[in-house]
């Protein structure tokens, strides 16, 4: 008996006529609902007025997703984007260009697909930025430290949705792997379907257990920790994780960049785990000291 698994799923399903919501934004929208409630739990345990949650909400998801898709269209996508510039900041692909003679280029509703992982991080570090400084009124690196615990839980989330969408696959695995995965949806991406590494699960197990370190460190050593320790943790464990697991990836779109044996998101995530390294040992008093 083979190891591997046939994945075909079902990404999207239809609500009325030819309106569908897919899994991935199902994903994407349940991610944001967990980290308000994250970010609300700990902001009652820290006596923070409630009425900063939704103004977290906005600058956390305009951040998001302005820096998302931007990351995409500007490290993955460029000179794909720079001809179909509508497709930018709408939901829509361009479907029938030569609609009406050519004169009007039809368009298919297909929501947004490409939002960039190292863009997001940008983007949220930015509005969480203006965040703290206009609204919240407190250090931008206290909100890193809550804000990162949120942020770990909500990326399984982002991943699964990948793993529906059958994309950022992995690399070709022996068969006999028990959890090999053969991306039936990648044949027209890939040529023949052959059993890949899950790389998507992969990651959304490991920011699960950063997720776990993280919140268990918050509730037990949160008055012992120097500011900017978890998002130092944060920063370190969860771009470190991306950078290994590049290695056994497949090309995602048209990269921007790479640098020896280092494609465009290891380059990226360096910059990230370096800016980890420089927050974690800025104190050197002992944290953890009784």
């Amino acid at each position: 008996m083979l190891g591997y698994i046939n994945w075909n799923p079902i990404h999207k399903f239809t609500l009325w006529n030819n309106f569908s919501i897919h899994v991935y934004s199902l994903m994407f929208i349940l991610s944001f609902m967990i980290g308000w409630c994250i970010m609300k739990y700990i902001y009652q345990k820290e006596n923070i007025d409630k009425k900063y949650l939704d103004p977290l909400f906005t600058y956390t998801f305009l951040g998001t997703f302005l820096g998302a898709r931007l990351g995409q269209v500007l490290f993955y996508d460029f000179s794909y984007f720079s001809d179909h510039l509508i497709e930018i900041f709408l939901p829509i692909k361009e479907n029938n260009p030569n609609f009406l003679f050519g004169f009007i280029k039809g368009y298919e509703f297909i929501g947004y697909r490409g939002l960039s992982s190292h863009g997001a991080t940008i983007g949220i570090i930015v509005s969480s930025f203006f965040y703290a400084r206009r609204i919240l009124k407190k250090s931008f690196i206290w909100l890193c430290d809550r804000l990162c615990i949120a942020v770990s839980l909500s990326a399984i989330f982002i991943r699964i949705g990948n793993f529906f969408n059958s994309e950022i696959v992995g690399k070709p695995c022996n068969e006999k792997l028990p959890w090999a995965v053969k991306f039936i949806k990648m044949d027209k991406n890939y040529g023949e379907i052959i059993p890949r590494h899950p790389t998507q699960i992969y990651e959304s197990i490991s920011y699960f257990m950063i997720f776990l370190l993280l919140y268990f460190l918050y509730i037990n050593k949160r008055n012992k920790m120097n500011k900017g320790f978890l998002s130092g943790i944060f920063f370190i464990c969860l771009w470190s994780v991306r950078f290994l697991l590049e290695f056994m990836k497949e090309p995602q779109g048209d990269e921007f960049f790479s640098f020896l044996f280092f494609n465009t998101g290891q380059c990226l995530s360096i910059p990230f785990i370096i800016f980890g390294v420089i927050l974690l040992i800025k104190d050197n008093k002992m944290i953890f000291s009784s």
